[in-house]
């Protein structure tokens, strides 16, 4: 085993390190005294991102997850707080803090683009205005590790949103795995934290860093999709909100909130309090605007009963409110798990094209209620 300064010369040299595909695994498990791993396990025909205790249970040969890693900072379902409803306790009916772990955890093998895409997520749970402790205490604790993608689905279009298969945005460490060994490339404190803490590593050579730079090009002009999204800022939204095109988008939709679960950057959650004899928790689980309930209010009245109401607010959101709102883009990476998994075919490719294609006029900006 190598002292940590020999460690850290190697991973010094352009901030590029070797790893040979046999010591992989071994890398990985030199770390597992400093970090929990997290990585990509197949399960039947999906692989989901699970903690593991081996380095050789990670499963890369993946295009892209069914389901996006959000859930590794926004679970399913997350108990919240417990407490009591027994009447002899001091405690009764108080809510408690679930206690969770923190310690630090390093994800390995996450796509660029849903890295990309909790950079976006920020906005809505680590903002100056409001910050969630529960995210913003995952994401400190998570050194994530990106696995380039060389081999994109023909749904991806990723590069027209700002981001590509070797994206390196909100990456710590970015993988470029070739026939015999991966180059890790290095790109924040928290990457050269996790390599300080490894071994198996050598310095790159320039020919693995020349095969990692043909592989990135291979992989971007793999990408057939192209989305415009030039106009999205200038449009009118009270126009756009009023186009004649939704009724025909929504026409085909069941609202069975496909899109938004398998989504990376959809953060729509519900809180429900649940209890078993006196014992009790409050959950939040994630919720869909596609659903009929989600806006439904205490009173009964509903500000989006109607399908096309809740089918416009899901691309009116992504594509021109978080536009407007944040200046930063549309809150889309362009990975394309909707495309390929939306059971009538719609196609947020396409609505993008009518959206950013739209003629019509208005009083510029507009409020619309969201």
């Amino acid at each position: 085993m190598r002292s940590s300064d020999q460690r850290k010369r190697a991973r010094d040299e352009m901030h590029e390190v070797k790893i040979q595909k046999e010591r992989f695994a071994n890398f990985l498990n030199s770390v597992k005294d400093s970090y929990r791993l997290y990585g990509p396990v197949r399960q039947g025909e999906c692989v989901n991102f699970m903690q593991i205790e081996d380095g050789s249970r990670m499963d890369f040969s993946f295009q892209n997850t069914r389901l996006s890693p959000k859930s590794l900072f926004l679970p399913q379902s997350e108990r919240m707080f417990e407490f009591s409803l027994d009447p002899a306790r001091d405690d009764a009916h108080i809510l408690k803090e679930v206690p969770r772990d923190y310690s630090p955890r390093a994800v390995i093998g996450i796509r660029p683009c849903d890295a990309r895409a909790f950079k976006l997520l920020d906005v809505n749970f680590d903002t100056q205005e409001y910050r969630d402790p529960w995210w913003v205490r995952a994401r400190q604790s998570t050194t994530l590790v990106g696995l380039g993608c060389p081999t994109p689905c023909s749904t991806c279009f990723c590069t027209s949103v700002g981001g590509g298969p070797f994206d390196e945005e909100g990456l710590d460490v970015l993988l470029v795995e070739t026939d015999e060994a991966f180059l890790a490339k290095v790109l924040t404190e928290k990457g050269e934290k996790l390599f300080d803490a490894a071994d198996g590593f050598e310095s790159a050579d320039e020919e693995l860093s020349q095969r990692a730079t043909a592989l990135r090009e291979q992989a971007e002009a793999r990408i057939v999709s192209r989305v415009d999204t030039s106009r999205l800022e200038e449009l009118d939204t009270l126009a756009l909100y009023e186009a004649d095109f939704w009724e025909e988008i929504q026409f085909a939709c069941v609202n069975c909130g496909v899109c938004t679960y398998l989504c990376p950057t959809c953060w729509c959650f519900d809180i429900q309090d649940e209890t078993h004899g006196r014992a009790g928790d409050r959950i939040r689980n994630w919720d869909s605007c596609m659903f009929p309930l989600f806006t439904l209010h205490a009173s009964g009245h509903n500000p989006r009963g109607e399908k096309l109401q809740r089918v416009r607010q899901r691309f009116m959101h992504k594509l021109k409110y978080h536009v407007d709102k944040h200046n930063n883009g549309v809150a889309c990476v362009g990975c394309g798990r909707c495309v390929q998994y939306c059971p009538v075919n719609i196609d947020i490719r396409q609505v993008c094209q009518l959206m950013n294609e739209y003629k019509g006029s208005g009083a510029g900006s507009s409020h619309v209620p969201i």
